[in-house]
């Protein structure tokens, strides 16, 4: 048998795997599928460009069966693949990302409200160190009434309580107060 080294090297360079591409046109179909769940105000804000492909997307809309929704979302890959996917990507990022940071925000809330009611009384020196003007008084209680709820077994009322303080103080004095 001869070993025929330029037809190896030939070969790697013909470019992406079998696989690859099928997993490129899978991302291409999610995409599709993606973009097929926005409404007419959300799509507008999206670069695209092939008016084919804008309408496969909103006839999305009036497809029931499954199987014919399948082979739609297979079509709107197809479509995908003659456009440039970075600046829809970038579209639907910053679509998303005013909800990204408030869960972002959420999650830091209860961690400063976690943080204080593990602290115990001196938490109300955290919440007035980075908001002055929060009520001693009521944050002191709440974190009272959130140890007695923990003795007695009750649900945690208080820890509600002080989680919407908390928004509360952010929404009115901002981040550092």
């Amino acid at each position: 048998m001869q070993d025929h080294p330029d037809n190896s090297e030939e070969e790697l360079e013909e470019g992406p795997s079998k696989t690859a591409v099928k997993r490129q046109m899978h991302a291409l179909q999610d995409l599709g599928k993606t973009l097929s769940g926005l409404n007419d105000n959300q799509l507008a804000q999206v670069p695209i460009e092939d008016d084919k492909l804008l309408d496969a997307l909103r006839e999305t809309r009036r497809i029931r069966s499954k199987n014919a929704l399948k082979r739609h979302l297979q079509y709107i890959g197809k479509l995908m693949r003659d456009v440039d996917p970075e600046p829809i990507e970038a579209a639907l990022d910053e679509m998303r990302r005013p909800a990204r940071e408030a869960n972002d925000l959420f999650h830091q809330l209860e961690q400063l409200r976690d943080e204080v009611l593990g602290s115990g009384v001196a938490g109300v020196e955290i919440i007035l160190g980075r908001w002055p003007e929060a009520d001693r008084q009521q944050l002191r209680q709440l974190i009272l009434q959130h140890q007695r709820e923990l003795a007695k077994g009750k649900p945690p009322a208080a820890s509600r309580k002080l989680f919407r303080y908390l928004r509360e103080l952010l929404q009115t004095y901002g981040a550092s107060g």
